[in-house]
């Protein structure tokens, strides 16, 4: 079982330049990835987000590209020759001719105009844009295993958490139980001197009052609601040992579990089984809210 939320970290440093990558989670419905890379290398945006679906199944994943150059080792001057020599050429003509009575100068005309990015062009080499490429990937995916270790620390905290609680509700529902034949008495025998007394004027049948007191008592045991209980308790401490994630189902058993305490509470009237019930619903509440952080 894992958490939702984690963080994950990792760098490499070469002599030309330093990647680091920071990848943290936090909760949500569905698996929600956001890589955050430099301009030139948003190509490998899609690489990167198959390999966190790979490893994760929920949860909003934000990761952090920085990549830092060193020096200007890694840079090599691209001319282009063409276009230069034709333009050598043309200003050549163009200052011995076509403005020869006019003050113009080719020389200073190239040198306002030789880092045109058409004439003159600095850029990566490329087996040092190989190497980035290569390192990216790799660095990213050591910050993805981090954060992966870093979810499933949490995860396990999480489980022992859960265990705790489940053995808590456990307690208030034998609680509960120990006091159930008791209350279905007292419930009878209030209903039943209830109707006597409606009906001391009018002549009854008595074995049909008893009758309908007991459907009535029936109607009101809380007996099926603690079973369900216990079953949809169990479910989750199956859950718990299970690889892989378990959220949703867990929120699932949670509903399940208001519904079946919500009806204890409508049932009862006794006041020791009311008690149970507002700690019963501050327990499930706590473990809903700790729910959410599990993917």
């Amino acid at each position: 079982m894992k958490s939702m939320t984690g963080y994950g970290h990792g760098e490499c440093q070469r002599e030309d330049y330093q990647i680091v990558v920071e990848i943290k989670s936090v909760n949500h419905r569905f698996l929600d990835t956001q890589v955050r890379l430099p301009r030139e290398y948003n190509h490998l945006e899609i690489e990167m987000k198959q390999l966190i679906k790979k490893q994760l199944f929920r949860g909003r994943v934000e990761s952090f590209i920085t990549l830092t150059k060193e020096n200007a080792s890694s840079k090599e001057l691209i001319i282009n020759w063409p276009v230069l020599d034709r333009l050598v050429q043309d200003l050549g003509d163009a200052e011995f001719h076509r403005y020869k009575k006019q003050p113009f100068s080719a020389e200073r005309f190239l040198e306002g105009g030789i880092l045109h990015p058409s004439l003159v062009e600095v850029v990566e080499k490329k087996d040092v844009i190989n190497d980035i490429e290569v390192d990216l990937l790799a660095v990213f995916k050591q910050a993805l295993e981090a954060l992966n270790r870093s979810r499933q620390i949490e995860g396990e905290g999480l489980q022992s958490f859960f265990y705790e609680y489940i053995d808590l509700i456990k307690q208030e529902i034998s609680r509960i139980s120990r006091k159930t034949e008791t209350i279905k008495q007292e419930h009878y025998d209030k209903l039943k001197q209830k109707m006597m007394d409606l009906m001391t004027d009018t002549l009854i049948d008595e074995s049909r009052l008893l009758s309908e007191v007991a459907i009535l008592v029936d109607k009101g045991d809380i007996s099926e609601e603690l079973d369900r209980l216990n079953v949809h308790l169990n479910s989750m401490a199956q859950l718990l040992k299970k690889n892989g994630p378990v959220g949703k189902e867990m929120d699932f058993l949670i509903q399940e579990m208001n519904r079946e305490v919500n009806t204890i509470g409508s049932k009862s009237t006794n006041l020791d089984v009311k008690s149970s019930v507002i700690q019963l619903k501050t327990l499930i509440e706590q473990i809903r809210e700790q729910v959410q952080n599990i993917e």
